[in-house]
């Protein structure tokens, strides 16, 4: 492929992220109404992909929203899950990954606590290792903040990447990209083993900060 080829390609899966996402501004309240903040990561992804299916705004954007997609077989069956899955088309092998991650957790005892820890490791790594769209320019995180405090989340997040720079193989600082309603975004850049990756990430408030 011609690096002319490869810039399309990436802003291809650049619109899709950009029309997923606004398409989750539309339904994102809808979607966690029955929830609450001790409800489970999976919990808030499966209600938002059941309101992205079900919506007559949104379940005509993509293909299919996939909750828990496996994406490469792996010997004994599949081992790991891509949390939601934008499939664009009939292709399964063309989708925009999304994982999912609870930031701004409040501990039993009151306080809080980032998981920025969890949402790189478990997250971003995923990614970078390429257990997850290995032959895709763009993996896409989704940062739910429970207690809407966007701009803490933020700063913990960026913080803790800055401090595994190596690890993420990370080549630029994060860039703040514009706000989709009331989803904040920052975009990053990485090196990997076979290609570059950029990662698209998206701040979504579960309640209103205080």
């Amino acid at each position: 492929m011609i690096e002319g080829e490869k810039q399309d390609w990436l802003n291809r899966f650049r619109t899709y992220d950009q029309k997923f996402l606004q398409g989750v501004a539309n339904v994102w309240q809808a979607a966690i109404s029955g929830l609450s903040d001790s409800s489970e990561e999976d919990e808030i992804t499966g209600a938002l992909v059941v309101k992205l299916r079900s919506d007559p705004n949104t379940r005509g954007l993509f293909h299919y929203y996939d909750f828990q997609y496996p994406p490469v077989r792996q010997e004994g069956g599949y081992r790991l899950k891509i949390d939601l899955a934008v499939m664009i088309d009939q292709d399964d092998s063309t989708y925009v990954a999304y994982e999912c991650k609870k930031l701004n957790v409040r501990r039993t005892d009151g306080r809080r606590r980032s998981e920025a820890g969890a949402y790189i490791e478990d997250g971003m790594m995923r990614f970078v290792t390429e257990d997850y769209a290995r032959d895709l320019p763009v993996g896409c995180m989704l940062g739910y903040v429970m207690d809407g405090d966007l701009s803490w989340a933020w700063a913990q997040v960026t913080a803790a990447m800055t401090s595994q720079t190596s690890t993420l193989g990370l080549q630029l600082p994060p860039s703040c990209a514009p706000s989709v309603g009331v989803i904040q975004r920052f975009v990053t850049q990485h090196k990997r083993n076979s290609r570059s990756l950029e990662m698209r990430h998206a701040l979504l408030p579960f309640s209103t900060a205080s």
